[in-house]
C-alpha cells in the first residue's frame, strides 16, 4: 500500500511517497526555486537560430527558454518532416508557450507550443483533435472503450475543438467524472485565451496547481491508503481541492498533530542524507557506488561481503537481482534523469543476464517517469534512459564544493607543497632583484614543510640564494597558497 507524506514549512513543502513503508520517492519544492513545468507564457522570440533548428523566447525569466522545432505543433509535415523554424517564427514575434522541462544548471526552461492543460482524469489538448488513452493503460479493450466513451462525451458537450489524453487514473472513472474535469479544463483554457488578447508579453497566463495539490491531481491512486499533513492550512486547502475535484481522496486526508516533526516520526530525515551518498548498501551485504556527472550517471554494482552459500555465479546472480530493485528505488527517489550506465557484475550465464534484465524491467513498472532499458552490451553494461523533467535530488539540495571544485577529492599537502616549491623557483627566475620570499599557505601544508619537507625548502634556499620564509593563512583551503617576493 501507498502512504503519502506532505510536509509544509514557510520556505520549501516537501512530498515523500512510501509504499510498504519505505519511501520510493520525494518530491520538495522551495518558495524561491518553485517548478515551472505546465506554466504557460505570452513570450517574445528573442533568436532564431536556423542552425540549430531553435530559437530562444523571452518569458520573463532570467534565462530566456528554448525551443526546438520539433517542440512546434505549427512544424509537422504530413510526410514526417519539419518545417524550417526560420519559416515559423522570426525575432520580436510574440509566441504562446508552455514549459516542458525546468531550467537545469545553465540551461534555461524548455519550452512546447504543444500547449496541455491536466485534470484530475484528463488532459486537455487546445490545439488538436486527438482522442487518446495512457500508455499505463494496457488492456486493449479498455483503451478502445474509453476512447469511444471520451469522444461521444466531447460531441455531446458541444466541445468545438480541441483533444483529450486519458490519464491513468481515469481507468475505472465515471461519465460524470470525466464531464466535470472537460468542463472545467476547457474554462480554464478559455480564461488563459483571453489573457492573450489583454496582457502585454512577456507575460505568465497560467500557472499549474501547488505541489501539495499536485499529490491529488498526480498522485493519489486506488493503493493510496492515506495522504498525512502537517499543516492544518494545507489541510484545508486540499480538503476544499478534493471535495471539488477528487472527492475520493478526501477519505484518506489526515491531518497530523504530533509533537515530532512528521518526517522524523517516519525517520525520513536519515533517508534524504543516505540518498545523497554514493555508497548504497544492499541486504545482502553488496553495494552500489553512484556517481552523477553532467553527461551521464555510472552505477556500479558490487558483491562487497556477500559470498553465498553455493558457488560463486549463483552469488553473483543473487547480488545482481537484488541490485535491480535498489536501483529502480534509487532512480525515483533521486530523481537521477538522462542516461544512466548499470555496470553488474559480470555473469557467464545468458540465462542470468536475462533475469537480471527481466527483474530490473519488472523493478522499474511503478515509476512515474517515462524509461527504457537497453540489452547488455559486449562489455557487460546496461543503458538507462530515464525522463528528466526537474532538477535530481542532489542539484536541488547540493551545490559544487568550493574547496574541490566537484573533483569529488583534494591536492594532497605533499602535492601543494611541490608546487609552491616550482612557483618559488618560476618567481626566482622571473624576478633577479628579489630578496626575500614569503609562503602563505594552509596549516597542513606549513606543518609539511616544517617536518618531513624542511630538507627540500632548505636546498631550495641554498640554491637561489634567497631566504624564504613561511607563514599559515587560517582561511586558505588545502591548495590554496600564495608567494610573495619582497
Amino acid at each position: 500500500m501507498q502512504e503519502i507524506l506532505i510536509n509544509n514549512a514557510l520556505h520549501e513543502s516537501r512530498v515523500a511517497v512510501m509504499e510498504d513503508g519505505v519511501i520510493q520517492e520525494l518530491r520538495i519544492e522551495r518558495n524561491a526555486e518553485a517548478s515551472l513545468v505546465g506554466n504557460i507564457y505570452l513570450g517574445i522570440v528573442d533568436k532564431v537560430l536556423p542552425g540549430m533548428q531553435s530559437a530562444f523566447v523571452e518569458i520573463g525569466l532570467p534565462r530566456a527558454g528554448f525551443l526546438h522545432v520539433g517542440d512546434m505543433r505549427q512544424s509537422h509535415q504530413a510526410n514526417g518532416g519539419n518545417i524550417p523554424i526560420e519559416k515559423l517564427l522570426h525575432d520580436g514575434q510574440v509566441v504562446l508557450v508552455q514549459v516542458s522541462k525546468d531550467p537545469i544548471g545553465t540551461k534555461g526552461a524548455r519550452l512546447t507550443t504543444e500547449i496541455s492543460l491536466a485534470g484530475r482524469l484528463l488532459v486537455y489538448l487546445p490545439y488538436t483533435s486527438h482522442i487518446g488513452v495512457s500508455q499505463k493503460i494496457e488492456d486493449g479493450a479498455e483503451r478502445e472503450r474509453l476512447k469511444e466513451e471520451i469522444e461521444l462525451l466531447s460531441q455531446s458537450c458541444g466541445t468545438k475543438e480541441g483533444g483529450y489524453i486519458v490519464r491513468t487514473s481515469g481507468e475505472d472513472a465515471h461519465q460524470e467524472d470525466f464531464l466535470n474535469d472537460m468542463k472545467y479544463l476547457e474554462k480554464l483554457w478559455q480564461n488563459i485565451e483571453h489573457k492573450t488578447h489583454v496582457m502585454d508579453s512577456p507575460a505568465l497566463l497560467y500557472c499549474d496547481v501547488s505541489i501539495e495539490q499536485k499529490v491529488l491531481r498526480d498522485l493519489f491512486t486506488e493503493k493510496t491508503s492515506k495522504i498525512i499533513v502537517d499543516s492544518r492550512s494545507v489541510f484545508n486547502d486540499l480538503m476544499n481541492f478534493g471535495q471539488k475535484f477528487v472527492p475520493e481522496a478526501c477519505g484518506v486526508l489526515e491531518l497530523y498533530e504530533g509533537e515530532r516533526p512528521l518526517f522524523d516520526q517516519y525517520n525520513l530525515e536519515k533517508e534524504m542524507e543516505a540518498a545523497l551518498s554514493r555508497r548504497v548498501d544492499l541486504k545482502s551485504g553488496g553495494y552500489l557506488i553512484i556517481d552523477q556527472t553532467e553527461a551521464m550517471t555510472t552505477i556500479d554494482v558490487n558483491t562487497g561481503a556477500f559470498v553465498g552459500r553455493r558457488d560463486f555465479s549463483d552469488t553473483i546472480y543473487k547480488t545482481n537481482l537484488e541490485a535491480t530493485h535498489a536501483i529502480a528505488r534509487q532512480l525515483r527517489l533521486r530523481n537521477l534523469g538522462g542516461i544512466i550506465i548499470v555496470d553488474f557484475i559480470d555473469m557467464e550465464s545468458k540465462v542470468h543476464e536475462d533475469g537480471v534484465l527481466a527483474e530490473l524491467r519488472k523493478a522499474v513498472l511503478n515509476d512515474r517517469n517515462r524509461i527504457s532499458i537497453s540489452e547488455f552490451t559486449s562489455l557487460g553494461l546496461v543503458q538507462i534512459t530515464r525522463k528528466r523533467t526537474r532538477e535530481s535530488l542532489a542539484h536541488v539540495l547540493c551545490e559544487t564544493c568550493p574547496t574541490c571544485g566537484g573533483r569529488g577529492e583534494i591536492k594532497t599537502a605533499r602535492t601543494v607543497c611541490y608546487e609552491i616549491l616550482r612557483e618559488v623557483l618560476r618567481e626566482h627566475h622571473q624576478f633577479d632583484g628579489a630578496r626575500e620570499f614569503r609562503i602563505l599557505a594552509n596549516q597542513a601544508v606549513i606543518d609539511l614543510f616544517l617536518d618531513e619537507e624542511s630538507e627540500a625548502l632548505a636546498l631550495l634556499g641554498d640554491a637561489i640564494q634567497k631566504p624564504i620564509t613561511l607563514s599559515v593563512e587560517h582561511e586558505y583551503q588545502q591548495e590554496q597558497y600564495d608567494v610573495l617576493v619582497s
